[in-house]
């Protein structure tokens, strides 16, 4: 696996956090298997979540009425999206495999991570409507895993639970933008309720991150249509 190439995109604020020790873990194994490992420290960063006029460089194409999704994708096309957003983009084109270390903040990623997805995977760079996207989508030759932290457990986020089935949250970032932009999906790596169980078992947890990161270049996309979701 010495020419794989990963990106984690990381948002938590602690480095000693539980994430940051999944983050750190992630970046030893596949760093010890030979992949050249990056990481984007959205907090440490300072990375700017808001999709903004500020994001074009120079002039835009309609000045008279702003319309963000069209200006960043006429910007794109001329090279003209500030420099952080230009940054992150080549990222994402080099790697082979996308992982998202993020704790669940109301049923969905920090804000600052979500700005990331917002501002990063723009028209002309993840997809192009309506020609490319879905299984014609721009990273169809990329893989992409969300790893992330609960508050609850996991008889919390089931069907049965008080918070209703974790896979219902999952649904529009694995369906509606990951799958959407082409990625081929890897099954999420959930950590559940980590601040509510015993050093012990936070130590499991890790170690079972480190283990199936041994064997993710053999691991099968999981399906993420619709009824994977809803018809269970």
């Amino acid at each position: 696996m010495a020419d794989k190439k990963v990106l984690i995109v990381y948002a938590h604020q602690e480095p000693r956090s539980f994430n940051g020790s999944l983050k750190t873990t992630a970046v030893e194994e596949l760093s010890r298997q030979g992949c050249a490992v990056t990481v984007s420290d959205l907090y440490a960063m300072g990375f700017e979540p808001r999709t903004m006029r500020q994001d074009i460089v120079g002039d835009l194409s309609n000045p008279k009425h702003f319309n963000y999704g069209v200006e960043v994708y006429e910007a794109f096309k001329k090279r003209s999206l500030t420099s952080d957003i230009l940054a992150e983009q080549k990222k994402v084109q080099e790697a082979d495999l996308v992982i998202f270390q993020f704790p669940l903040y109301w049923m969905s990623t920090p804000a600052i991570l979500k700005g990331w997805m917002d501002r990063v995977l723009c028209q002309g760079f993840a997809f192009r409507f309506p020609d490319f996207y879905y299984d014609t989508g721009y990273f169809k030759d990329k893989l992409a895993l969300l790893s992330l932290t609960t508050g609850g457990t996991a008889e919390m986020y089931s069907k049965s639970g008080d918070m209703g089935d974790i896979r219902y949250y999952l649904w529009p970032l694995q369906h509606g933008i990951l799958r959407f932009c082409g990625f081929k999906v890897l099954a999420p790596q959930i950590s559940f309720a980590p601040e509510f169980v015993s050093q012990e078992e936070r130590k499991l947890m890790v170690a079972s991150w480190a283990q199936r990161l041994k064997n993710i270049w053999e691991e099968e996309p999981i399906d993420c249509s619709p009824a994977c979701y809803f018809d269970q």
